[in-house]
Formats: structure tokens, sequence, C-alpha cells
């Protein structure tokens, strides 16, 4: 804030991480620059029609009445408005009429989540035509930029050490500074494995294990087999997400879970198996319904549960209790991931904590693992396929607007799902892994930690673990040891009383030949040692239970020697 007042840009982009607060910085200098006659009027551009409620709901707070109903053409507001707020498509259907009222006013433009700007060359294009003359223009972003040839209206590009030209921010504050600053929220991942098995359209059944290392499109495949309702690994990590926030609703009374899936149909079959398992109907939003924002808004504001979405509730939607996750959707590309984990950040109390569950997929896990990693929009980056961490995002805002059907994404890779288990694999902290210790260990975390608090926990926790772990099998190998003894006893008294001392004298000869190796030591010499120290006749004509003596003190002598 001080930054910009101090240099007055005319253009200005900050990247944020989610939840560090954008909104409150762009309305404070909206509320600075109103304050100082520097603009007159303020138009809020968005991505969605939830979020440009959202920003006048906000907006009044901050003492700025802006009105989310206008559409472009619409002309005339009321006089109580000090500004309007839009969609990017409703800035590309009508670009001119918002070009006369940002000309009309001395206008503040504030462009959400501005990488939008290039989802479309008509977005782009629109939103250049339409706040080109505006006195003042705010662009914010939470996310790694896009990675197609589409430069973003009023976003500065300089080359790189490559020649490639990069957006250049003029402020940038990172998940990890914001972490640290207890700006936002820890976030523990928690990663499920489990044996997968459908059938393709050709009639072949296939079976893997996901998380393993496959190609492509198996991957995808033992996922989206995973997410199958029908099956039983969401029912199972439902059933453990469910458990983790009846944990951390101990401690943050009114924290909520929020369930992402991959389509509509998915999403209703999610809520039904939550309602059997925690006897609570979650709330259910679906991004074609036109109470969609209603429904966001009502659940932000009580202390229900569980809610299920599809999509939407990815990018911006603010329900700051959102304390537990699961994420069960095929799209993971990532600038969706990190806008998803974006909705469980936002911090209220210090020390609360975030906990998301997620498929045991190498690239899901790797994006967990860069969670601060900062990125910038690179222009003319060839374009790959999903596994680029550059990856175009495939218009996924307008699908989610749109409306999802299950079908449409089955029919690019045709499978049958036969059936599913889910097995906790790991959790995934600060770029670390711990995978030694009990799942219920991880559930049954506090849900009052600062990400101190929880590093040292989870360290802790995975010493408490190996120690218990090496114990284990150290009480094992002795039990192995004792029922091999136990054996030997039994084979020794199975057989006659001559047999049983030929077996102990060849055992008594083999160690004393032993030690003759080791240590240059004649046998005559070694046998009348143990004579002498155990007592009894020469070995030939020594009963049982003295050749079992010299047997077990020519071990000490070894063991000795060893140590």
């Amino acid at each position: 804030m001080r930054d910009y007042l101090e240099r007055s840009p005319r253009d200005f982009l900050a990247v944020a991480t989610p939840g560090a607060g954008k909104t409150t910085f762009a309305l404070s200098v909206a509320s600075e620059l109103i304050g100082r006659r520097v603009v007159d009027r303020v138009i809020v551009v968005a991505p969605t029609e939830h979020l440009k409620m959202q920003w006048a709901e906000a907006a009044a707070k901050a003492g700025i009445p802006i009105d989310p109903t206008y559409s472009a053409g619409k002309g005339r507001i009321s006089s109580d408005f000090l500004g309007v707020a839009v969609t990017y498509a409703g800035v590309a259907v009508n670009p001119l009429a918002l070009r006369i009222r940002t000309e009309r006013f001395k206008t503040l433009v504030i462009l959400d989540e501005v990488h939008h700007a290039g989802d479309a060359l008509s977005w782009g294009e629109g939103v250049r035509e339409a706040f080109e003359p505006a006195a003042r223009r705010l662009c914010l972003t939470g996310t790694p930029f896009r990675s197609d040839i589409n430069p973003i209206p009023f976003v500065t590009y300089a080359p790189g050490d490559d020649g490639v030209p990069r957006s250049v921010a003029d402020y940038t504050y990172g998940y990890g500074e914001a972490l640290a600053d207890h700006v936002v929220r820890p976030v523990l991942f928690l990663a499920y494995s489990g044996e997968m098995s459908w059938r393709t359209r050709a009639g072949d059944e296939v079976a893997a294990r996901l998380g393993e290392p496959l190609t492509k499109d198996l991957t995808n495949q033992a996922l989206r087999t995973a997410l199958d309702p029908a099956g039983s690994w969401i029912p199972t990590v439902l059933e453990a997400a469910d458990k983790r926030l009846t944990e951390v609703r101990r401690h943050v009374p009114d924290a909520g879970g929020l369930v992402i899936a991959t389509d509509q149909d998915d999403a209703r079959a999610y809520a039904r198996t939550l309602k059997a398992i925690s006897g609570e109907s979650p709330t259910v939003v679906l991004s074609d319904e036109k109470a969609a924002s209603k429904k966001i808004s009502t659940f932000a504001a009580s202390d229900s549960r569980w809610m299920v979405a599809v999509r939407m509730v990815s990018e911006g939607v603010d329900v700051p209790r959102l304390a537990v996750g699961v994420y069960a959707t095929t799209t993971s590309t990532p600038l969706f991931f990190a806008q998803a984990v974006g909705r469980f950040v936002r911090a209220r109390t210090r020390g609360e904590t975030a906990s998301i569950f997620l498929p045991s997929v190498p690239h899901l896990l790797g994006h967990a693992a860069e969670l601060e990693v900062a990125r910038d929009h690179v222009l003319g980056r060839r374009q790959s396929d999903d596994g680029d961490l550059f990856a175009p995002e495939e218009d996924l805002l307008a699908q989610a607007q749109a409306g999802e059907r299950a079908s449409e994404e089955q029919e690019l890779v045709p499978f049958e799902a036969l059936g599913s288990q889910a097995q906790f694999d790991h959790a995934l902290f600060d770029g670390d892994a711990y995978g030694s210790t009990e799942e219920m260990d991880f559930l049954g975390i506090p849900g009052l930690l600062d990400a101190d608090q929880m590093r040292t926990l989870l360290r802790q926790r995975q010493s408490d673990s190996a120690r218990a772990q090496a114990a284990s099998e150290k009480r094992a190998q002795a039990d192995a040891r004792e029922r091999a003894q136990q054996q030997a006893a039994e084979a020794l008294t199975s057989v006659t009383t001559h047999e049983q001392l030929a077996v102990l004298r060849r055992e008594l000869n083999g160690l004393v030949a032993a030690w003759h190796h080791r240590t240059g030591q004649a046998h005559g010499i070694t046998h009348a040692a143990l004579r002498k120290e155990c007592g009894g006749p020469a070995a030939a004509v020594a009963n049982a239970e003295q050749l079992h003596a010299r047997i077990e003190r020519i071990r000490d002598w070894a063991v000795k020697r060893s140590g």
C-alpha cells in the first residue's frame, strides 16, 4: 500500500497468494484514491458472477457502494453507487459501453484475477478497449499466469535471461512469505493410494495401484476409477476427511469442509455418501444453478459441516471457515490446483491449519510440493500436455460457468470402473513427506497449530513411529529366535539320545572350527578351555547338558570378541 501511494503508478500488478488479502489491498487503494480525489469512480472486473457479488459486499464494508447487477450497455446507475462490478465475459460483450463510462469519470479499474483476460483473445481485446482511458488500473492475481502467447492487457513484460518476455510484477507476496507472516494457514496434504481395477472399451481388464509409475493414460484411468462414487476409494477417503473435520471442530467449532468434484453426477453422489457418514446433508453447489452464489454465501455464514461443489468454487470464493478439503476432481492443471488450495488457506485466527485429502497421483503431489513456487507469465513458451507445469487451462472457467456433464470427459478415455480400495499413503507438509505414522495420528492432529508447531509435531510423530517400528522389529527378531530354539529343542527331543548327542557334538565342533579360523587357536586348545570353564569330560563322552553349556560359552566368546 505504501509503495503504491508513493509511486502512484497508472498501472500496478500485485501478485499475491490466495488468502493474502488482495481484495482488502485493492479496496484500501480505492478508498485512498477516492479520498484524495484522484479518481471518482471504480469498476471491478471479476471472473464470475459470484465474485461480482462478493466484491460488492466487501466494497460496501469499505464504504464504497458498487452495483454488481450492472451489465454493459445498461446506461446510468443509481447515484448511490460509486462504481460497478462486471465479469470479463461481460466486458467482451460490449467494451464500448464500458469505455464510455470509463472516459466519463476519473476511473480506477480493478482487474481481479487478471490472468483471465488471456482466456480468450476477445476477452483481452475487450479489456484493453474498455479500460485504456482509465485514470488508474490495478491488476490482481494469486495464481501462476497462463502459458499462451496472448499478452495480458496492462501487464508489463520484460525479456528474461533467455530473451523470452516475462511478466513483471510491481509487488509479489508468495505463500511462503504469507505463511511466515501468519497471514495464511499451513496446509497438510493427506495422500491416499490403493488398488484400482477397470475395463477398457476393448474389454480388457486392467489392475494397477494408484500412484505407482504408469503411463499418462493409465494414470488418468486409475484416478477416474478412484473417484468413481460406486467404488470403495471415495467413501473411505470421505470418512477419513470427516474424522479430520470432527477433530478440527473440537478447536474451531465452525470449521467446514469442501469436496471439489469433477461433474454434477459425482457431486450429488458424494453428497449422499457424506450424509450417510456424517448424518448431515451437505450443501451441493452446481455451477449452472441460479442459486449457486446464494448457497455459497449461506454456507459461509453457517456452521454446517460440508459443501460439495463442481469447479466454480475453485477461484476467489471467500469461505474463510473452510479447513478440510477433498480434491476429488480429474482437473489437475497447476492453475486450478493452486486456486482450489487457495480456498482453504485464508487465516482467521493464528494457528488454524488446513487439511486437504487428495489422490496419490504424481502430478498432484508435485503441485502440492511446489505450493510456494512463484511463477510469471511467459510469452512464447511452447504449449504441451497437461503434465507441463505451464500447460494451458483449457477454458476451465468457461466450462465451470456453463456447467459440466460427466459423459463429456468419460468419452475421452473410455473405461468402466470395476473396483477400488483406498489406503493411506503419506502426509505432505512444507515439501516434506511423512509416511511411517499411522493414519489416525494425522487425522487426530489438533486444529490449532501454526506452521512451526505443525512441523515439530510431525517430526516428533515420525521419530516416535520410527522408534516404535524399530522396537517392533527387534521383538519380532527375538520371537523368531525363540521359535527357532524351540523348534530345535523339539527336534532334538524327537530323536534318540545318541542322535541328539551326535547333533550337539557336530554343532560344537563346527563352532570350534569357526573359532580356529577367527583366532588361529588350535581345536584341542579350544576344547580344553571349554572343559575348564564349563566342566565335564571330553566332548566324545560329555552329556547333552554339558555340550549345550560349551556351545553357549563359545558363542559368548564370539560376541565379546566382536564387541
